[in-house]
């Protein structure tokens, strides 16, 4: 095939997108301006480099990111097989041993002859043929200029924040005890008990510690998924005993009663050499960050590897921009992937690279775009970004909220999320089982 597509941007969804099309036989030209140009964020030189959480979320059969990470598999994600080979223990959720996840992706990318990396800044949208753009949240000035030029609109802009993580040597055993929130898989977490009066100083002093002002905005816009610790204590007393600190389905050993609040800690690889501290993103200035992390029961003699902080996210009014297959309403052989959709998550990220790839694939090869069934997580998600009618669009996550309802709103929400599952794998079976090879690219049956 003699028509090559441009993929700009090395991370998650710009590498799935880039391993679909050449596993369809398309060569790909990849670009990723790192380590030319460095980014707030990353710190090596490598393509699908995790900035923030090791985890994908929940592969519980009944979970949203359990059946997003399904039908993704099911349609031949390239990302979620190494990132099956990368696992790490932590119960129900999928936690990959980043480094190994980084350089296996990158190895991938580099071995594959359809793709040529380039190693450069792409500054401007390429004036022909196809492309894909997956520059993530870390969009350089330049190519966020060339896009405000494509698009005729302005780019829309929040923060997201990175959690901090810590040597697991330097954590006491004696008080930090292995659980999972009500016994749910077998993985390590770690959970750091707080008494109602340790709690009530430790509040205290994440509301004094002093904050890095963010630059260079008008406003803070937080996505609330991502939102730092100082900016949840400042909601409430109790804000952090109902979101990243709920001690729920909790019990300390050394008390046999279910803690006031819990910080819990996540393996951030294999050996459990070092530990996430979930939810616990937050912009305080590392001297005071240090001082305050070192005030939950179980880190006063705290080593962090990696310390919170808080960067620029970019995306896009994608509804007012984007059709239901990713590409620009305007200009369809350019396509938008990750985070620069509006969808959050590592997961929804690959999700949106390997749609983009599949439905690129499809237009180079001249055939009918197919679109998924909106019973679907994935359909679902493409009917969020090109057909939202809500007043503000803003950054979302796979959850049961955007899969049509169900007829029956009487029953619980464990039995209508179970239902709405079955539905979905009969959705995406049956589509499945309509294509051929003359009308798509996605995998047969």
């Amino acid at each position: 095939m003699s028509e090559r597509v441009t993929v700009i941007g090395g991370g998650l969804a710009g590498t799935e997108a880039a391993l679909t099309l050449a596993g369809r036989g398309i060569g790909v030209d990849l670009f990723e301006m790192r380590p030319q140009m460095k980014t707030a964020a990353h710190q090596t030189d490598r393509l699908a480099e995790i900035v923030c959480s090791n985890s994908f979320k929940s592969t519980a059969r009944t979970s949203a990111s359990g059946l997003l990470k399904r039908e993704m598999t099911a349609l031949g994600s390239s990302l979620l097989e190494i990132a099956q080979h990368c696992r790490v223990e932590a119960g129900m959720a999928l936690a990959i041993d980043r480094d190994q996840f980084a350089a296996e992706v990158t190895e991938r990318i580099t071995s594959e002859p359809r793709i040529t990396l380039h190693r450069e800044e792409m500054r401007t949208i390429p004036s022909g043929g196809s492309v894909i753009v997956a520059t993530g949240p870390l969009t350089s000035e330049a190519l966020a200029d060339s896009l405000t030029e494509l698009l005729g609109l302005e780019q829309l802009f929040f923060y997201d924040a990175t959690a901090p993580i810590v040597s697991a040597e330097s954590i006491d055993r004696r008080i930090a005890f292995e659980a999972n929130r009500r016994d749910e898989g077998t993985g390590h977490y770690l959970n750091c008990p707080f008494s109602e009066t340790e709690y009530d100083a430790f509040h205290d002093a994440v509301l004094q510690a002093d904050l890095y002002p963010l630059h260079d905005f008008e406003s803070t816009s937080f996505f609330e998924a991502c939102m730092p610790i100082d900016e949840l204590a400042r909601r409430g007393k109790q804000t952090l005993c109902f979101g990243p600190m709920r001690p729920v389905g909790l019990i300390d050993p050394r008390t046999g009663e279910r803690p006031f609040a819990v910080v819990q800690l996540r393996p951030e690889n294999r050996d459990s050499t070092a530990y996430n501290l979930v939810g616990f993103q937050n912009r305080m200035r590392h001297g005071d960050q240090r001082r305050v992390l070192r005030m939950i029961p179980g880190l006063a003699n705290a080593e962090f590897y990696r310390l919170g902080r808080v960067h620029r996210n970019t995306y896009l009014n994608a509804p007012r921009m984007l059709d239901g297959f990713l590409a620009v309403r305007a200009e369809p052989r350019v396509s938008m992937a990750g985070q620069i959709t509006g969808l959050e998550g590592y997961v929804e990220s690959i999700a949106t690279g390997l749609l983009a790839a599949c439905f690129t694939a499809d237009r180079v090869r001249g055939r009918d775009l197919v679109p998924l069934p909106r019973e679907t997580m994935l359909g679902s998600l493409m009917h969020f970004v090109s057909s939202y009618e809500g007043k503000k669009y803003s950054p979302t996550n796979a959850n049961f909220g955007v899969l049509p309802p169900i007829p029956d709103r009487r029953k619980k929400a464990r039995a209508r999320n179970e239902e709405m599952v079955a539905r979905a794998e009969a959705a995406l079976e049956t589509w499945r089982a309509g294509l051929t090879e003359a009308v798509a690219s996605f995998p047969s049956p």
